[in-house]
């Protein structure tokens, strides 16, 4: 008894989204007990369902049993035609599902039957799957590379085309790849490597939408809670101008335990197709009903275990390993990337969006600090922002230079009083500095004077001045990647480099003075102070050697990171004869290894 016909099983849009008439699938929670009323001979049930963005009033006719089948504050699932009258929207004869029936089927193909009288489609199929669910299982006569999970899907190209810009090469290159990825017989692990303002946000974005069309949900986990809501603002944003209705969550520590509640909630139903938080997402009591693909961005600033802890929802959710994307935009050489990520491919972004006007670059000593603060004074005037950072947030007695606290005093003397400026650092309480950053991004702070808690921050186009005060202090590259926060609008912008004391360091500054690429300082960076430094914080062992050199030796590195895969895939544990002195080298190694930390 083969279909007439079939319907894809859609994604549930946001009633404040409702236009016009058609078929409709909504989820939302009743208000309230639902109500008959009798109109002649029909015997109409009322009731009234909302969700995050509004109401809608919902109508079945002659199906009295429904009264009792619906719970108050329960959600559901609702399929129905929607009609346009001079009070409004009505959702007539919806057909209900629970959240666990429909979530798995959103993005399938539903059979249409044709029916006769005492039948109804959803009767026919629940006795064609039993029936199919007795019989054996098909043998599989197609080759692997031809049974793909995932399908490209059409809407995501309409998505792409309803952006305010034109995507680069660059992001359209690293966006097939992974497109090749998702569709292809393997679990992707892919690393998307971008410099500041590459537009990565955009082809992790592409990405999820992908799994989002094919009835699967996605998990995008920052390193920190301003950066998470950036995220979540700004996929709403292109969400609604590319009317996609798929519905974000987010989920943070500063959140109430009420709104985590709910939010689990939705995530375990397979209510929320985009998931975008902090740590947060890792908890136990986080439950996907379906995750299929995890992106971390920042890779650098989790760890491994957290990582894993985030794919490990995905193998208990949906029985097999999610996708994996990691994203950084710590631009290091292509070789060292992937003896660094040796488990992972590799997609660069080496291209920045066109509109971009390239940062105006000056390294200068003390004696011209004035003249900086005049063409702050100045920029605010014009309605810009800026930042000043320090290296500490106050003054320890022992080290000499800038601190956040002390400078924010003695800035507020020689700016106009006008001028609103503010404090950060990694002290401050989360709440505290997530209220500092929001009033940043509103202009209600003209001057931030910080850390370099702002390196991974909030994104504010209007920012266009960075005061870094004792820029010796720093590494290149993250030097480079606090310039990042500045250049992100229309608005010419302009990154002052302060050689406090060291007057030997100026030739190494003159290095940003002269290049805004990313690779090429975090090469020069890396000639300079080493691969421990490479994040700007020392990882012990990380590529330490004695004799060795990345450079003059990357293609020796390259073949013992390829010599040792194929060692363990052959031999896991290292038992062969063969194998034996390499495994007592390595245990002699560790032994060594804990004993320096202890030390």
């Amino acid at each position: 008894y083969y279909p007439r016909g079939y319907e894809e099983c859609q994604a549930p849009v946001l009633i404040a989204s409702l236009k016009e008439s058609g078929t409709v699938v909504v989820c939302g929670t009743l208000k309230e007990e639902a109500r008959v009323r009798r109109v002649g001979r029909l015997q109409i049930v009322d009731a009234v369902i909302c969700d995050e963005s509004g109401s809608l009033k919902v109508t079945w006719f002659n199906m009295l049993y429904l009264r009792n089948a619906l719970k108050a504050g329960r959600r559901y699932f609702f399929k129905g035609r929607l009609a346009v009258n001079r009070f409004g929207f009505t959702l007539e004869q919806p057909i209900l599902y629970a959240p666990e029936t429909y979530v798995p089927q959103i993005g399938t193909m539903q059979p249409i039957y044709s029916l006769t009288a005492g039948l109804t489609g959803k009767m026919i199929s629940k006795a064609v799957r039993e029936a199919l669910n007795d019989l054996p299982e098909p043998p599989e006569y197609l080759p692997k590379s031809l049974r793909k999970e995932i399908r490209p899907a059409a809407q995501a190209e309409r998505f792409i085309e309803s952006l305010p810009f034109r995507m680069t090469k660059a992001q359209k290159r690293a966006y097939e790849e992974i497109l090749s990825d998702l569709c292809g017989p393997k679990v992707m692990n892919r690393l998307v490597q971008g410099d500041v303002g590459s537009g990565k946000t955009i082809v992790a974005l592409l990405a999820l939408l992908q799994m989002a069309y094919n009835g699967w949900q996605g998990a995008l986990m920052a390193p920190t809670e301003v950066l998470a809501r950036q995220h979540y603002e700004t996929v709403g944003r292109f969400l609604e101008a590319g009317g996609v209705s798929f519905r974000t969550e987010l989920l943070t520590g500063s959140m109430t335990a009420k709104e985590k509640r709910l939010a689990c909630e939705r995530i375990a139903a397979g209510e929320a197709d985009l998931v975008i938080g902090t740590h947060a997402v890792i908890q136990d009591k986080v439950r996907f009903a379906r995750l299929g693909l995890v992106v971390t961005d920042e890779q650098h600033r989790f760890g491994v275990r957290q990582r894993e802890t985030l794919i490990a929802k995905g193998e208990e959710s949906a029985k097999t390993p999610p996708h994996v994307l990691v994203m950084s935009a710590t631009p290091i050489p292509r070789t060292l990337a992937i003896i660094l990520y040796g488990d992972l491919d590799i997609s660069v972004i080496d291209e920045k969006p066109a509109n971009r006007l390239p940062i105006k670059n000056c390294v200068i000593g003390t004696e011209r600090r004035r003249k900086a603060y005049t063409f702050i004074a100045d920029q605010v005037k014009e309605g810009r922002q800026a930042y000043v950072i320090c290296p500490m947030v106050e003054d320890s007695g022992r080290i000499e230079g800038e601190n956040v606290r002390d400078y924010a005093e003695k800035l507020a003397g020689e700016l106009p009083p006008s001028v609103t400026i503010g404090t950060l650092h990694g002290r401050m309480k989360p709440a505290e500095k997530n209220r500092v950053m929001e009033e940043f991004a509103a202009g209600q702070i003209q001057v931030l004077v910080s850390t370099t808690v702002v390196e991974v921050g909030v994104d504010v186009p209007n920012a266009t001045v960075m005061l870094v005060e004792n820029a010796e202090r720093f590494g290149l590259a993250q030097l480079h990647q606090l310039r990042g926060r500045i250049g992100r609008g229309p608005h010419q912008s302009y990154c002052i480099f302060m050689n406090g004391s060291d007057a030997s360091k100026v030739k190494r500054l003159e290095i940003l003075n002269h290049t805004n690429d990313g690779f090429q300082i975090a090469s020069e960076d890396l000639k300079l102070r080493g691969p421990g430094d490479l994040f700007g914080l020392r990882q012990s062992g990380l590529m330490d050697f004695v004799l060795g050199d990345i450079y003059t030796d990357a293609g020796i590195l390259k073949e013992a990171s390829q010599a040792a895969e194929r060692i363990l895939s052959e031999d896991y544990r290292l038992e062969k004869e063969e194998n034996r002195p390499l495994r007592q080298k390595l245990a002699r190694y560790r032994e060594q290894k804990l004993e320096r930390l202890s030390l």
